[in-house]
């Protein structure tokens, strides 16, 4: 087991890391990893919304019954579905576009990594 030398203390004991550590590189942890994973779940989150979003407007569009109010709020809702989706693929688009100009690296802003003692 991996232990840190700053949590070995003979009175308390060794702390050894839980077993999901080591999925991000043995110790090598912080806040670049972390905001990277919140930031791809905002992006599924976001994904599922729209997807929900669209099928609970298309259920309304068939149920309006010939009503232009009930379609157009049904259409409305779509449209502003389908555009959040836009520019949740345009953010990667231009992310990468902005991380190829400054860092000639496409994916330098989207998976950051920062090199130290």
């Amino acid at each position: 087991m991996n232990q840190l030398l700053a949590q070995c203390d003979p009175f308390f004991g060794c702390v050894s890391p839980p077993p999901g550590v080591k999925d991000y590189g043995d110790f090598k942890t912080g806040l670049i990893p972390f905001a990277n994973n919140i930031l791809k779940l905002m992006i599924v989150g976001a994904g599922i919304f729209a997807f929900i979003n669209i099928i609970v407007a298309g259920y309304g569009f068939l149920s309006a019954g010939g009503d232009s109010k009930k379609v157009e709020a049904a259409w409305n809702k779509i449209w502003q579905s389908l555009l959040g989706l836009a520019f949740v693929a345009g953010s990667f688009v231009l992310a990468a576009i902005f991380g190829w100009l400054i860092f000639k690296d496409p994916t330098a802003i989207l998976s950051p990594k920062i090199y130290g003692p």
